[in-house]
């Protein structure tokens, strides 16, 4: 199985810190959609980062959907979706909300980063940041309600994809979210980035 995409990306780190704690084996090829366009897709011609080849050479991609099929195939024990109805329908309450942060946060980046500054819409990133920290004002409620993880003894996806989002939002946007303002998410992201599946996948 062969995990592509850069660990800068959240979506690809948040696939490869679930593989680990599901006990999957796979190799990383760390290529760019920027720089490594070509190789990138003579892999997946859409260039979609997380491309997850599989050992029989299906191609999957998008982060959701690649944690959702893999989910079907771990060892019950391991995976990452908790069992109990209610808390599946909030873990992914949980997940919708840290995606929409982390689809936020890279909205702002791109438009900063990539968009001449004579051409970035400033309401539009007023808009976008309005969306960012509601969604983390939810996230921070919700996880302010528990010191451990949020469903079971080990990180579920919902802790996972949560403590993810955070750390890539404060690589590239602390002084828009700041951590003062968030003190649940930085506790969860500080427990979570000392575990060895993190630790194993640093972001780039």
């Amino acid at each position: 199985m062969r995990l592509i995409g850069m660990l800068d990306s959240p979506y690809v780190r948040r696939v490869a810190i679930s593989l680990r704690a599901m006990g999957i084996g796979f190799d990383h090829e760390p290529l760019s959609v920027f720089r490594d366009f070509e190789a990138f897709a003579a892999l997946n011609a859409v260039v979609k980062a997380p491309t997850l080849v599989l050992d029989d050479g299906t191609v999957l991609l998008d982060s959701t959907l690649i944690l959702d099929t893999l989910d079907r195939v771990a060892v019950p024990d391991l995976r990452l979706a908790p069992t109990a109805q209610a808390d599946f329908v909030l873990s992914q309450r949980l997940i919708g909300l840290a995606l929409t942060a982390c689809e936020k946060s890279v909205q702002i980046v791109y438009e900063r980063n990539l968009r001449p500054i004579e051409k970035q819409h400033q309401p539009w990133l007023d808009r976008v940041e309005r969306q960012l920290l509601a969604a983390f004002d939810l996230l921070e409620d919700d996880f302010a309600q528990t010191a451990g993880w949020r469903f079971a003894e080990r990180p579920l996806q919902a802790d996972i994809t949560a403590a993810v989002t955070w750390r890539f939002t404060q690589s590239v946007l602390a002084e828009t979210v700041p951590a003062y303002r968030y003190p649940s998410l930085a506790s969860l992201s500080r427990r979570a980035e000392a575990r060895s599946e993190f630790s194993a996948f640093p972001i780039e």
